[in-house]
Protein backbone atom coordinates (compact mmCIF):
# COMPACT_ATOMS: atom_id res chain seq x y z
CA UNK A 1 0.00 0.00 0.00
CA UNK A 2 1.41 3.70 -0.67
CA UNK A 3 0.43 6.58 1.31
CA UNK A 4 0.61 10.44 0.39
CA UNK A 5 -0.33 13.51 1.84
CA UNK A 6 -3.04 15.82 0.84
CA UNK A 7 -1.62 20.03 0.31
CA UNK A 8 -2.84 23.05 1.37
CA UNK A 9 -4.70 23.44 -2.36
CA UNK A 10 -6.01 19.82 -2.17
CA UNK A 11 -2.96 18.22 -4.39
CA UNK A 12 -1.45 14.84 -3.70
CA UNK A 13 1.94 13.24 -5.60
CA UNK A 14 0.75 10.25 -6.73
CA UNK A 15 3.39 7.72 -5.28
CA UNK A 16 5.80 6.06 -8.33
CA UNK A 17 4.86 2.75 -7.20
CA UNK A 18 1.35 3.67 -8.33
CA UNK A 19 2.54 5.97 -11.23
CA UNK A 20 4.44 2.77 -12.71
CA UNK A 21 1.48 0.72 -12.26
CA UNK A 22 -0.95 2.71 -14.22
CA UNK A 23 1.55 3.29 -16.54
CA UNK A 24 0.93 7.51 -15.66
CA UNK A 25 3.27 10.08 -17.08
CA UNK A 26 3.68 13.77 -16.94
CA UNK A 27 0.44 15.06 -18.53
CA UNK A 28 -1.61 11.56 -18.32
CA UNK A 29 -5.27 12.41 -17.18
CA UNK A 30 -6.62 10.37 -14.73
CA UNK A 31 -10.60 10.52 -13.74
CA UNK A 32 -11.68 9.35 -9.65
CA UNK A 33 -15.50 8.39 -9.03
CA UNK A 34 -16.69 7.14 -6.02
CA UNK A 35 -18.18 3.32 -6.50
CA UNK A 36 -21.46 1.45 -5.24
CA UNK A 37 -19.44 0.80 -1.81
CA UNK A 38 -18.36 4.32 -1.26
CA UNK A 39 -14.57 3.78 -2.13
CA UNK A 40 -12.90 6.26 -4.47
CA UNK A 41 -10.91 4.58 -7.39
CA UNK A 42 -8.82 6.44 -9.78
CA UNK A 43 -9.01 5.48 -13.40
CA UNK A 44 -6.38 6.35 -15.97
CA UNK A 45 -7.19 8.05 -19.19
CA UNK A 46 -3.98 7.59 -20.85
CA UNK A 47 -4.95 4.30 -23.15
CA UNK A 48 -2.47 4.46 -26.01
CA UNK A 49 -3.94 3.86 -29.73
CA UNK A 50 -1.02 0.53 -29.55
CA UNK A 51 -2.13 -1.04 -26.18
CA UNK A 52 -6.01 -1.75 -27.94
CA UNK A 53 -4.44 -3.61 -30.99
CA UNK A 54 -5.77 -6.89 -31.75
CA UNK A 55 -8.37 -6.27 -28.99
CA UNK A 56 -11.43 -7.08 -30.60
CA UNK A 57 -10.01 -10.39 -32.52
CA UNK A 58 -11.74 -13.43 -32.38
CA UNK A 59 -9.96 -16.82 -33.21
CA UNK A 60 -11.12 -18.07 -37.10
CA UNK A 61 -11.75 -13.75 -37.90
CA UNK A 62 -10.63 -12.93 -41.16
CA UNK A 63 -9.09 -9.61 -41.64
CA UNK A 64 -10.83 -6.81 -43.08
CA UNK A 65 -9.40 -4.66 -45.69
CA UNK A 66 -9.63 -1.11 -46.08
CA UNK A 67 -12.20 -1.79 -49.40
CA UNK A 68 -14.26 -4.05 -46.77
CA UNK A 69 -14.61 -1.18 -43.65
CA UNK A 70 -15.32 1.34 -46.40
CA UNK A 71 -18.39 -1.14 -48.02
CA UNK A 72 -19.51 -2.30 -44.62
CA UNK A 73 -19.72 1.67 -43.53
CA UNK A 74 -21.20 2.49 -46.90
CA UNK A 75 -23.90 0.37 -46.60
CA UNK A 76 -24.95 0.64 -42.82
CA UNK A 77 -24.96 4.50 -43.13
CA UNK A 78 -27.43 4.18 -46.14
CA UNK A 79 -29.33 1.67 -44.42
CA UNK A 80 -30.60 3.28 -41.73
CA UNK A 81 -34.55 3.57 -42.68
CA UNK A 82 -34.87 0.30 -40.29
CA UNK A 83 -34.47 2.36 -37.04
Amino acid sequence: MASTTVTSKGQVTIPKVIRDYLKLDTGSKVEFFIDENGQVKIIPLNVAVESLSGILHRSGMKKASLEDMEAAIYKNANDWTGY
